[in-house]
């Protein structure tokens, strides 16, 4: 990593309210070189409810500054009801969110020091609402760059996969969701008389999300909102889509590359849920500021930067390698594609069985998919999924003859099964692993579906017990090379706790029968020399504006951040994760912020309703004389029919209770 102290514009900061139309105020901040009265310069904007002053402080001051040194006025917003701002925060990508975000941009673009052309930019969230707002079309914001965010808040977020409820995410994000909420303005920004105010007025709006959530299990309106994936036409803004092979969002770029009209061009490398140039595993870290910059410099400033000449898609190519929960580098190269789909990559249909295959029960134990590693890997010790060899036992297997050469894959594979379902509400699971000669088996990709939404995710479709049928799903996309000597896998199961939460019904005699020889895995097959004669892919060293001198510390007790249980004498399995976000740091002004989250998943051998996920958060900010603290609880548990919600929240000043407040929600399961 190169931090650069000495830029071309010499940068001030400064906070600000922004009005909304409302009369509700934003706080910002704003980095822009000093001289942007007399020269003025685009903006950049970052809409976030992660909380400049302290979550996301470390990570603004690596790029903000960055950015208004070479020629940009950087702003980074706390959304409505967070952080800073006034207000209250209802839930996620709200259309009061998006019309406030409306008018920021139409803000920035009319103060002096701005040339009234804007660009926006995020990661995950930011990188969502960077989406939407293009696709309302405010007429100042010409381009954006969206990380590691998702088209389609149905069917690729932390709610539902495949139709399925991503029991894993759906909960621990709402608990999450819920400790965010809930944390207070600073005294020292909106002032001493200010502060508990708002606060009270926040925690007194609070609903913890999950409720909504689950009052929706269909890709209806609610889902519809939001999703850019159903109009691409109306976002005319240049996009710049980024993502990782080890991020769940990742197919959004090559949806976006496929689908947009206006200008796009895509990035997948081998990154987390992570800006690419923070260097945190799996790397290779790039300047991606500097890439950024050029696209910027393009499309806001009209310099001819060559982006334009870019390839429509750039991929890293993951090489082989054993099974391992983290790679600090991911062993690969980069590839080229001028348009997605590309004429380079070819369909490989494989069957799972030769004629004459004997049909064959696939009744995964409930436990399957404890070792799926983390939803969402930030690149930490434990996120990715370990050796595969015991979900694969307990799956059911196809595996292909040694390969005789290298089988390079780019894109998302799809599997067709013919199937039958013993009960008329089952899952499928599919899972593409690499199986080395010593049997170690590397997860490749993965994909889900839900049978009752295998006719639209818009509806729910019961199974005829005993009758067949061809279903076809895909997996998670993938830049993959399987070596000479390796086999491909396709593990089939009917369960994956915690990802997917399980159906209540539960069959003792079979769940489903997959007949082989009419079922089959279908790859998306890259020829290997498609790039010859192509220039190599390059990318500067990573650069960033020096880091904010923050004190930070392990979490207390030195607890794991992944640990499995099994009690024999019962049959329950528990899994417990430390998200590790970050712990505790200390700022420059003194503000100690201290954070403790545990989430937990419990599951006994036969009983679906078993299934119990909780979250637990403890939230703390203090300085000088102030001391504010939130503890959450959130759980979730379901019966045959009913999901069951149950959440807690206390807040305290000082060790005076603000607020102490419970919650108890049920809802019919419809489709999940």
């Amino acid at each position: 990593m190169r931090y650069r102290e000495q830029f071309d514009r010499e940068v001030r900061t400064e906070d600000v309210w922004i009005p909304t139309r409302d009369g509700t105020r934003l706080h910002a901040r704003i980095w822009r070189p000093v001289d942007a009265t007399a020269d003025p310069v685009p903006a950049l904007l970052e809409y976030l409810p992660y909380r400049k002053s302290d979550w996301t402080a470390p990570r603004d001051a690596q790029r903000h500054p960055w950015y208004a040194g070479h020629g940009y006025a950087s702003v980074r917003v706390d959304l409505r009801g967070s952080g800073d701002s006034e207000g209250v925060m209802l839930d996620e990508y709200t259309a009061t969110e998006l019309a406030d975000g409306v008018d920021v941009v139409e803000w920035l673009a009319a103060q002096p020091w701005c040339t009234g052309k804007v660009g926006m930019f995020g990661i995950s969230w930011g990188g969502f609402n960077s989406l939407q707002i293009a696709a309302l079309r405010p007429e100042p914001l010409k381009a954006i760059v969206t990380v590691c965010s998702t088209d389609d808040r149905y069917d690729n977020d932390v709610h539902y996969t495949g139709g399925a409820v991503l029991g894993i995410d759906m909960l621990a994000w709402a608990g999450t969701m819920l400790a965010f909420t809930a944390r207070p303005p600073d005294p020292a920004t909106v002032g001493e008389n200010r502060w508990l105010p708002m606060w009270r007025e926040r925690l007194e709006a609070l609903e913890p999300y999950l409720h909504t959530w689950l009052a929706h299990q269909r890709r209806d309106d609610y889902w519809r909102h939001g999703s850019v994936c159903e109009d691409y036409g109306a976002i005319d803004a240049a996009v710049l889509a980024v993502g990782g092979w080890a991020d769940p969002y990742r197919d959004t770029v090559l949806r976006l590359v496929e689908h947009l009209d206006a200008p796009v061009r895509g990035l997948i490398g081998p990154w987390s849920h992570q800006y690419p140039d923070r260097g945190l595993p799996p790397g290779p870290a790039i300047g991606f500021l500097q890439e950024t910059l050029r696209w910027w410099d393009h499309w806001l400033k009209g310099v001819d930067t060559g982006v334009m000449a870019d390839p429509a898609l750039r991929s890293w190519i993951n090489d082989p390698v054993p099974p391992a929960t983290h790679y600090a580098t991911m062993p690969g190269r980069w590839v080229a594609d001028d348009a997605w789909p590309s004429p380079a990559v070819t369909w490989d249909e494989r069957p799972l069985g030769g004629e004459g295959t004997e049909p064959v029960i696939v009744r995964s134990p409930l436990h399957t998919g404890i070792d799926a590693g983390r939803f969402f890997p930030f690149g930490n010790a434990t996120d990715l999924p370990p050796d595969q060899r015991e979900e694969d036992g307990r799956s059911v297997c196809f595996d292909s003859a040694p390969l005789t050469e290298r089988v390079e894959i780019l894109g998302r594979p799809r599997v067709r099964l013919r199937l039958d379902s013993a009960t008329p509400r089952a899952h499928v699971i599919a899972r593409v692993c690499d199986v080395a000669p010593d049997g170690s088996s590397t997860l490749v990709t993965r994909g889900v579906l839900n049978l009752l939404s295998r006719h639209g995710r818009d509806r729910a479709v019961e199974w005829t017990p005993g009758t067949y049928e061809d279903v076809e799903f895909e997996l998670s996309g993938i830049g993959y090379a399987f070596p000479p000597g390796h086999r491909i896998r396709v593990a089939v199961s009917d369960q994956y706790w915690p990802w997917v939460w399980p159906h209540g019904e539960r069959d003792e005699h079979g769940a489903l029968t997959v007949r082989p020889a009419d079922s089959a895995v279908l790859l998306p097959v890259r020829d290997p020399g498609a790039d010859a004669g192509r220039p190599p892919i390059t990318f500067e060293e990573p650069e960033q504006a020096p880091p904010l001198p923050v004190t930070t510390e392990p979490p207390a007790g030195n607890r794991p951040e992944r640990l499995v249980r099994h009690d024999v004498a019962t049959g329950e399995w528990t899994l417990e994760v430390d998200p590790n976000y970050g712990g505790s740091r200390t700022y420059p002004d003194g503000l100690r912020y201290e954070e403790s989250a545990l989430e937990t998943y419990r599951i006994r051998g036969g009983d679906p309703h078993s299934a119990v996920a909780s979250s637990q958060w403890t939230v703390r900010l203090r300085r000088g004389d102030w001391d504010a603290m939130v503890v959450t609880r959130t759980e979730l548990r379901s019966t045959a029919t009913e999901f069951i919600m149950d959440s807690s929240l206390e807040a305290r000043a000082n060790g005076d209770t603000v607020a102490k407040r419970t919650w108890h929600h049920t809802t019919p399961r419809t489709s999940a």
